[in-house]
């Protein structure tokens, strides 16, 4: 669908799209989609775009919410979120079920339901389960109304580390030695499910870095250097996924790369490296959003390294299906060689962000960012494609 297309009446003026921008969400990144809502709904173009923002709150009710980007910023070091700024307590925002019918309703308890008017696209700001990981593109999907970013294979491949290495792997991009901890080994014998963390510390060394399998934003990781920090580490990490993925040190250094759907396909944005954080054990969630530690943009790579991690950033995009935009983490390793680590198909997205900073070094402003990424959410059409 493209904005042409949109139905118009020949007595007014043509509708501008309307976009919903979705965030907050029911998982630990909550606070994080919050502040990457605020600086999407500070740069739409509302010359251009007419805009909904609808929260969803930590218990998973749609609220709508104030059209105050200000309000949306971690302050103190203490993070937003949508409660605080939800126009009501009770009532809550309800997407159509019908493709043929994308009239957004909102409706309060003992009031009657008020038409909030048609959505054209939906921007889904959110991170992590119950949004980012297929949950949300799915009902998306059901609904019939065209969304940024991947849809419901990619989400899904994208939010789960374990079969993202998997896909990776069967396309022939490098991946580095992992362990997967599932929830029902767990449960079975945890003698047998910590005794098998050991043993791949035995084969690859310590230290090992304990993640939540389905998470982001650096949540819930633990930097393990010996046994003794073994169980406090799982616990950790199953506080936010009952999955855990266990991954080895790769000794190198830590490369990004942006990939961005155009008209004619998938580009990579110039790569970024995240330098050592002196005051960080690694670069955590912390030293991410709290204490804005900065990248350096460009990478300082050699242009054989620069295009090498460009097509590699490509591939893993093509490969996982993805549609919109990626931002694909790499190592390069000490002996010169790029490793995949993970890709994220809805990266942190504020201006301070790596996403937004490769782009802006490769000639694709903020705003003008944000705009395309709603222009090719409007040229696709929902269903299989």
């Amino acid at each position: 669908m493209s904005t042409e297309n949109l139905p118009q009446s020949p007595e007014q003026p043509p509708r501008k799209p309307r976009v919903a921008v979705v965030f907050g969400g029911r998982s630990s990144e909550h606070g994080i989609s919050v502040v990457t809502a605020g600086a999407v709904l500070r740069a739409i173009d509302r010359t251009k775009y007419d805009v909904l923002p609808i929260g969803i709150t930590r218990d998973g009710r749609w609220a709508l919410t104030a059209d105050e980007p200000d309000r949306m910023a971690i302050v103190d070091r203490r993070q937003p979120n949508v409660e605080q700024l939800a126009e009501s307590n009770e009532g809550g925002v309800i997407l159509p079920v019908d493709p043929a019918n994308r009239e957004v309703v909102y409706s309060e308890p003992g009031s009657v339901p008020k038409a909030l008017g048609e959505v054209d696209v939906v921007f889904p700001m959110l991170h992590g389960p119950y949004g980012e990981d297929g949950t949300l593109q799915g009902l998306l999907e059901l609904s019939g109304v065209p969304y940024v970013g991947a849809g419901v294979l990619a989400s899904a491949v994208g939010q789960d580390k374990e079969y993202m290495k998997r896909v990776f792997t069967s396309f022939g991009l490098p991946v580095g030695p992992y362990e997967v901890i599932r929830p029902r080994e767990w449960q079975r014998d945890e003698s047998a499910a910590r005794k098998k963390i050991i043993d791949f510390a035995g084969e690859h060394g310590w230290p090992l870095f304990i993640k939540p399998a389905r998470a982001g934003s650096s949540i819930g990781i633990t930097k393990v250097d010996s046994i003794e920090g073994l169980d406090e580490a799982i616990e950790e990490a199953q506080r936010h996924d009952p999955k855990i993925i266990v991954e080895a040190l790769l000794r190198g250094r830590e490369i990004e790369c942006g990939v961005l759907e155009f008209e004619d396909g998938p580009r990579a944005s110039v790569p970024a490296e995240i330098p050592p954080v002196q005051s960080h054990a690694y670069y955590d969630f912390e030293a991410k959003y709290i204490d804005s530690t900065p990248g350096l943009v460009p990478a300082p790579l050699t242009p054989e390294q620069t295009a090498e991690v460009q097509r590699l950033a490509v591939d893993a995009f093509e490969a996982a299906s993805c549609e919109g935009l990626v931002r694909a983490d790499f190592f390069l390793t000490e002996d010169g060689e790029f490793v995949i680590n993970e890709i994220n198909t809805m990266p942190g997205f504020t201006p301070i962000s790596m996403y937004p900073q490769m782009w802006q070094a490769s000639g694709v402003a903020y705003p003008e960012l944000v705009d395309r990424l709603i222009q090719a959410a409007l040229r696709r059409s929902t269903g299989l494609r």
